[in-house]
């Protein structure tokens, strides 16, 4: 039940990337769209019988990726996409891909072992800068993509790409430093 959870995680994930790309391009990626809203539920669903038991955070998150689902797939297939129910679908589909990536980025940590040798509980600085970075460019992206196609500046698209690798540089120049590898 695991490799299931975790390999339709990762194909959310992607697909949620290439809906997110066309989302930036004012296109309707159908297909990645329904793979996606497909396969997030599953994800969501699958992990409530994993262990450990209870209502513990990852089922909180689960929780609300369900619920921002839920709300994404009215918008997308009951509503057509309809006047504001673009903006809501932008909103709900690409807050639950976040919380897909947030996930991933935490399992990072936990299994990764020069990320958990920086944040053993997941409660250390390190964590709470890579978990601020992902969440800042997912806003960003998320304004972006409801802004209409037509008003897209490539100057603007271009400075949000130098912000994201310079944040990522820095990132990954600050985790190099930590783990003594130099």
């Amino acid at each position: 039940m695991l490799q299931f959870h975790v390999a339709i995680s990762l194909v959310g994930i992607l697909s949620g990337f290439v809906m997110l790309y066309g989302l930036l391009l004012g296109r309707n990626f159908r297909t990645a769209i329904a793979v996606f809203l497909v396969t997030t539920i599953l994800t969501s669903l699958s992990g409530f019988p994993l262990p450990p038991f209870g209502f513990d955070p990852p089922r909180a998150v689960g929780v609300l990726s369900l619920i921002l689902l839920v709300g994404a797939v009215a918008a997308y297939y009951g509503l057509r996409l309809a006047g504001a129910w673009r903006q809501i679908f932008v909103a709900c589909a690409v807050a639950a891909l976040y919380l897909n990536v947030f996930v991933l980025v935490a399992q990072g940590f936990l299994k990764i072992p020069a990320l958990h040798a920086l944040a053993p509980t997941g409660s250390e600085p390190p964590f709470a800068i890579v978990q601020g970075i992902v969440l800042l460019i997912f806003i960003a992206l998320g304004i972006r993509a409801v802004v209409p196609p037509l008003a897209m500046n490539l100057k603007w698209v271009a400075g949000l790409v130098v912000v994201l690798l310079s944040s990522l540089i820095a990132g990954g120049w600050s985790l190099w430093r930590r783990t003594r590898f130099c």
